[in-house]
C-alpha cells in the first residue's frame, strides 16, 4: 500500500484522463515489479499520509519526501531516490544576485511557512506571501519580486509548461535534499526497506531512474553530482 498525494505535479497528480501518474506513480511501480508485488496506491493530504505510516494504514509514502533529521528520527527511510537542490530564481536580466548573500534587501516571494521563505529571510531578504506557484511566478514575471527560491525540479517543470518564461536560476545551493521512501521504524520493515533499496539500486545502474527523471522533469534528478 502506497501512500501519495496526487495533487502535486509532476511528482504524484492526475492527468486529463483522471489516472493517477507522475514520476512518483512510476517509480512505486516499478519497485513493485521488484519486489513481485501489485502495488495499491491510497491519495490523501500530507499530513494525514505521514499520520497513516504510523496508524499503519499504508507502507510506505512515496511523495517526494525529504530526508530531514526530524523525520529520520520518526521513519526509517529508504536509499535516496532523487535529488532535489535549492533555486533561487530571476528574469533572465537580472544579474544582480549570483549567491545567497546577494538576496540582502532584495524582495522575494513564498509560500510564507516554507523553508524557502525562511531561507531567503536568512539572507535578508523580505519575503512577499503568496498561495502558490502560479502567484510566485506572476509576481516574478511582472518585475515585482527580485527573486523566488524554490526546489530546482519544480523550476524545470515550471519551465516544460511555460518555455518562453523570462526566468532563469540565478544560484542553485551545493548542498541536494535527499527524496527517499518513509517507512515505520523497526524490525518488521527492516525486510522491506532491504528489498525497497536493492530495487532502488538496480534502476538506478539500469538507466530506469535517469529515463524517468527526464521524462517528467526534463532533468536527471536520479544523481547527485
Amino acid at each position: 500500500t502506497v501512500a501519495m498525494e496526487g495533487t502535486w505535479a509532476p511528482w504524484t497528480y492526475h492527468d486529463e484522463n483522471d489516472n493517477l501518474v507522475g514520476y512518483d506513480v512510476e517509480v512505486a511501480t516499478k519497485i513493485a515489479e521488484k519486489l513481485g508485488v501489485e502495488p495499491k496506491f491510497v491519495e490523501g493530504e500530507w499530513d494525514g499520509l505521514l499520520a497513516g505510516l504510523d496508524a499503519g494504514r499504508y507502507d510506505i509514502m512515496v511523495n517526494g519526501v525529504d530526508i530531514t533529521p526530524e523525520r529520520a528520527e520518526k521513519y526509517d527511510f529508504s536509499t535516496p531516490y532523487a535529488y532535489n537542490r535549492t533555486a533561487v530564481i530571476t528574469q533572465k536580466d537580472n544579474d544582480s544576485i549570483k549567491a545567497l548573500e546577494d538576496l540582502n534587501g532584495k524582495t522575494t516571494a513564498n509560500t510564507i511557512s516554507s523553508t524557502y521563505a525562511e531561507l531567503a529571510e536568512q539572507y535578508g531578504a523580505t519575503v512577499t506571501g503568496v498561495d502558490d506557484l502560479n502567484q510566485t511566478f506572476e509576481l516574478l514575471l511582472s518585475g515585482r519580486i527580485d527573486a523566488t527560491l524554490n526546489a530546482e525540479v519544480t523550476y524545470y517543470d515550471y519551465m516544460k509548461e511555460h518555455p518562453d518564461a523570462n526566468a532563469k536560476i540565478a544560484v542553485l545551493t551545493a548542498d541536494a535534499n535527499e527524496v527517499a521512501i518513509p517507512m515505520r521504524k523497526g524490525d518488521e520493515t527492516a525486510t522491506l526497506r532491504a528489498a525497497i533499496d536493492t530495487a532502488i539500486e538496480e534502476m538506478r545502474a539500469d538507466g530506469t531512474l535517469k529515463e524517468l527523471s527526464e521524462k517528467y522533469f526534463g532533468t536527471d534528478i536520479s544523481t547527485n553530482e
